[in-house]
């Protein structure tokens, strides 16, 4: 049997994991015993693989989260009052599929950006599309679209993201024509899109911060009123406590000049432990 043809054949059609698998059954006298129905199934199944394994890694390139997060490492010892179904709930990414919003708020350090960019990581593994934008960024590049004419276009490529993350929400006063920006962009994604807001002021302040009264009405009401809220407590940042773990764990051990103990070499985990991490 020509074989070659057929592998050719299988990467012209892009079936690229097809054709490694069917390289591979031909290699291994094992799958010889396999009836025709069980081989050509195994070749279907690592296609699909191969290809959700691609879709992922460009979806996730392209969302361009700022930390590579999970739900799976989010720590739900730490004292913030994070309710562990709720997280887990939202994992889920039905909200998503509903289109509506989730709200992080919370001090400093307690981890908002991480919870906000697992549970984009969890839609993206759920097939969705995210992008993750800072807030005053997302602002600045509105003022430029503006101007330079790009702005139709900037509004058309956001609106058609399934999830988008904007870290660091009311920060700051809006002037009326960055509040009139930003209704833009609320407007087209809501009951269409999904959005994910992070903030350390509450949501009861949201309104003060986004310029005119009624431009303001207009944003929160597509924003709040279907959102899920994740409210964090405490003021003690964990990216604090973590860092004094990590110094400790790199202490030097008072016996480590004895001659007779050889100094053994850093895990992979010890060395990841040294580097700043992101309060989960």
């Amino acid at each position: 049997m020509l074989t070659s043809p057929t592998l050719d054949k299988l990467r012209d059609l892009n079936l690229l994991g097809m054709s490694r698998a069917y390289k591979e059954q031909i290699e291994r006298a094992d799958y010889q015993a396999l009836g025709f129905d069980d081989r050509l199934g195994m070749l279907v199944d690592v296609e699909l693989q191969e290809r959700e394994n691609r879709r992922l890694h460009r979806y996730l390139k392209a969302a361009r989260l700022r930390d590579q997060a999970c739900v799976e490492d989010i720590d739900f010892h730490a004292p913030r009052g994070l309710n562990r179904a709720q997280i887990l709930e939202l994992a889920e990414s039905r909200w998503v599929d509903a289109h509506q919003n989730v709200l992080v708020v919370g001090a400093t350090g307690l981890g908002k950006t991480y919870i906000a960019c697992a549970l984009a990581e969890a839609a993206i593994r759920k097939g969705h599309t995210a992008l993750y934008m800072r807030f005053p960024r997302m602002v600045d590049e509105l003022a430029v679209a503006r101007v330079d004419g790009r702005m139709p276009r900037l509004l058309a490529t956001w609106a058609r993201v399934g999830v988008l993350v904007l870290d660091d929400f009311a920060m700051q006063s809006l002037s009326s024509q960055q509040a009139a920006d930003l209704l833009e962009v609320v407007d087209d994604r809501s009951q269409r899109r999904s959005t994910i807001l992070t903030s350390q002021m509450p949501v009861k302040q949201w309104h003060e911060a986004l310029g005119d009264a009624t431009v303001a009405d207009a944003i929160l009401d597509r924003l709040v009123h279907n959102a899920h809220r994740v409210e964090l407590r405490g003021h003690e940042s964990l990216r604090g406590s973590r860092t004094a773990v990590t110094s400790s764990a790199n202490a030097p051990d008072e016996d480590q000049n004895a001659p007779n103990r050889a100094s053994a070499p850093a895990t992979p985990r010890n060395r990841a432990d040294r580097k700043p991490v992101e309060a989960r």
